[in-house]
């Protein structure tokens, strides 16, 4: 009977082999090449060099269109404090016009000695400066947000760059601006031909006329050939496509600065020119919608005042009952994103975390109530919001957005 039980043994383990089946059952799919989606890189010539580097197809990265004339920036899938220059958030206001650049021209007249016109390659011949700061649309608050929400619908119209280009008060040196001059007028070569008036202040602190973005031309949706950067303020006044610039003794009152881009108060006034982007974090993970385990986690997000360098973020795990110091990330810089981080060990039960801001002013990122208690419900045109976002957690470990806070 042995001998019968130990010869079928054999029999079938030699079919198994004969058949390929042994090595099937035997052999993991996990590390199985047979059974991956790619052939083996070490087994198969890769491809060649390209003219432009592209993303590896696994990486699911993009911005994410809004009402056609907005896309926010992935702000939950970076790393570091750069945003890529293709995932660098859009706002237009007539579209993205095509411009040839060696028949651009910046002209610089008004309250000056000597009214100019430069073309890009004149810009060029300047001794040039770069800037590392955040652009940010003063619109950037989701007044329609759900627990469905994500980071980069919930604030994704902020990111950042670095800016090269010629210093604005190196050209107005050129031009000669007279003594009783204040503000000047910046206008962008767009349908809109958007226009905003700018503090002389400002202009001669560290505005930027910009041609290069991240080391490169920039993008025609970033103002190719040439924009305006002025560092800590609302993105509007970073003029885009910028061809004229007229200089005066007061404001010209336009549209963007009357009309639109002021912040109704609940007593009837409006704040006007309230240009400079206040204090404001968000944490980027975890959040919706991530499912977390059980355990420990890193709390990471972004931090970025207009005011200044970002001096502290503190970050609470118990909906706001306690506030723990988090670890910034260098470099900290003057008006750009700064990384913040805390360890975090969950213990399955519902919560929710929340991050606040402050800068080296003494500004503290406030609360929704704090903001709606002085300027009143915000509304789908919401301008300057930067309240403090909560993150809840269930026992499930599902994360969703808290509208309000």
């Amino acid at each position: 009977m042995t001998d019968k039980l130990n010869r079928r043994r054999f029999l079938t383990h030699t079919t198994l082999l004969s058949s390929g089946l042994y090595g099937a059952l035997k052999t993991p799919k996990a590390i199985s090449s047979e059974n991956t989606a790619e052939p083996d890189p070490t087994k198969v010539p890769g491809s060649n060099v390209s003219e432009y580097g592209l993303r590896s197809p696994h990486e699911d990265i993009k911005r994410l269109p809004m009402f056609n004339i907005i896309s926010g920036t992935p702000l939950h899938k970076l790393q570091g404090s750069i945003t890529p220059s293709d995932l660098h958030f859009e706002r237009h206001h007539a579209g993205i016009p095509a411009i040839d650049p060696n028949q651009h021209e910046l002209l610089i007249h008004g309250m000056v000695d000597r009214p100019l016109k430069f073309s890009v390659n004149d810009l060029k011949r300047f001794p040039a400066v770069t800037r590392t700061c955040f652009i940010e649309c003063s619109g950037n608050f989701n007044a329609r947000a759900t627990p469905q929400t994500t980071v980069q619908m919930l604030c994704g119209l902020t990111s950042q760059s670095e800016w090269t280009g010629v210093p604005l008060a190196t050209l107005l040196r050129e031009a000669g601006v007279t003594t009783k001059a204040r503000w000047l007028l910046a206008e962008g070569n767009d349908a809109a031909v958007m226009t905003r008036s700018i503090p002389m202040s400002k202009a001669l602190d560290d505005a930027v006329v910009v041609y290069a973005q991240n080391g490169e031309a920039l993008r025609p949706a970033q103002g190719y050939p040439i924009r305006l950067l002025l560092p800590g303020w609302e993105g509007n006044t970073n003029i885009k496509w910028l061809r004229r610039l007229e200089v005066s003794d007061s404001p010209f009152m336009t549209r963007e600065e009357t009309a639109k881009y002021t912040d109704a108060l609940p007593d009837g006034r409006v704040r006007q020119f309230s240009v400079v982007m206040d204090a404001r974090s968000v944490i980027t993970s975890p959040t919706y919608p991530e499912r977390i385990e059980k355990g420990w986690h890193e709390i990471r997000g972004i931090a970025w005042s207009g005011r200044g360098k970002i001096h502290a973020v503190e970050v609470s795990t118990d909906g706001g009952k306690t506030w723990l110091k988090a670890e910034l990330q260098g470099p900290v810089l003057a008006k750009a994103h700064t990384r913040f981080r805390l360890p975090w060990q969950w213990n399955g039960k519902p919560t929710a975390i929340m991050s606040r801001a402050i800068d080296e002013s003494g500004y503290r990122q406030p609360t929704l109530a704090e903001l709606v208690e002085v300027r009143g419900l915000p509304t789908a045109e919401a301008y300057h919001f930067n309240p403090i976002h909560a993150w809840e957690v269930d026992a499930q470990g599902q994360m969703t957005f808290r509208p309000e806070v």
